[in-house]
């Protein structure tokens, strides 16, 4: 038996990096999972091997930043799955460079990508969970929202966005039995950050972690968990 059996989550970001990492190993614990992502290649890659395990996935392809697409996605998942337990806010995008070269245009894909998009899932999620007397909401931080680094303006501005999203919706969700909390990842491998000369970890780090937060009783939230590499900058990081 998996630990997440007979339960529903949706995924976002989930065609490559920690999303992904996220719905397989969701999948592997017996969740039926809504994958949602922009690129439809990706997406049908990360279906196609879940589906291939036996897994109950659902891709849609979605731009977090969308609205009706948002709206489709958590519709979809509750017409196929007839429910909604967990929301993994993993997509997300970065953008940085000294402040005084920071295009408008870049600052607002990356505050569309990880802030907007967040609230616009839980939004929808607690149309869902409310009314359903509970679920868990997972937003996919950064240790950037608590010790910034050099030239990440946009980035960093979102993920303290992030956390605070996350502080306001565990105070409104807690009545109706819905846990928000925020994992903020250190550096993890993935795409992007393969050519990285930084101590870094496996996306299956975080991938458990978020196993372990989602398998917590109902009555309990792990609000806030930051997870790095060991030999990683953390404290005194500027």
């Amino acid at each position: 038996m998996g630990q997440l059996d007979g339960k529903v989550a949706i995924v976002t970001g989930g065609g490559s990096g920690i999303g992904k990492g996220i719905a397989r190993l969701f999948a592997q614990e017996g969740c039926c999972v809504a994958v949602a992502g922009r690129t439809v290649s990706r997406l049908e890659a990360v279906v196609d091997e879940m589906r291939e395990s036996g897994a109950e996935v659902l891709a849609v392809a979605t731009d977090v930043a969308n609205e009706e697409q948002i709206k489709a996605l958590f519709e979809q998942t509750v017409s196929r799955f007839g429910r909604l337990d967990i929301l993994v806010n993993s997509a997300g995008a970065f953008d940085g460079g000294p402040v005084e070269d920071v295009s408008l245009e870049a600052w607002n894909n990356v505050v569309c990508a990880n802030l907007t998009g967040p609230f616009l899932c839980t939004r929808e999620a607690f149309r869902i969970m409310k009314p359903a007397g509970g679920g868990r909401i997972i937003n996919i931080g950064s240790i950037s929202a608590q010790r910034s680094r050099m030239h990440s303006a946009p980035y960093t501005a979102t993920k303290f966005g992030v956390d605070g999203l996350t502080h306001a919706t565990a105070l409104e969700g807690r009545a109706y039995g819905i846990a928000v909390s925020s994992l903020h990842p250190g550096n993890t491998m993935v795409e992007r950050r393969a050519d990285v000369d930084e101590p870094m970890f496996d996306v299956e780090v975080i991938a458990k972690t978020a196993l372990f937060m989602a398998t917590l009783p109902p009555e309990a939230n792990m609000f806030q968990s930051i997870v790095l590499p060991l030999e990683q900058l953390y404290i005194g990081r500027g």
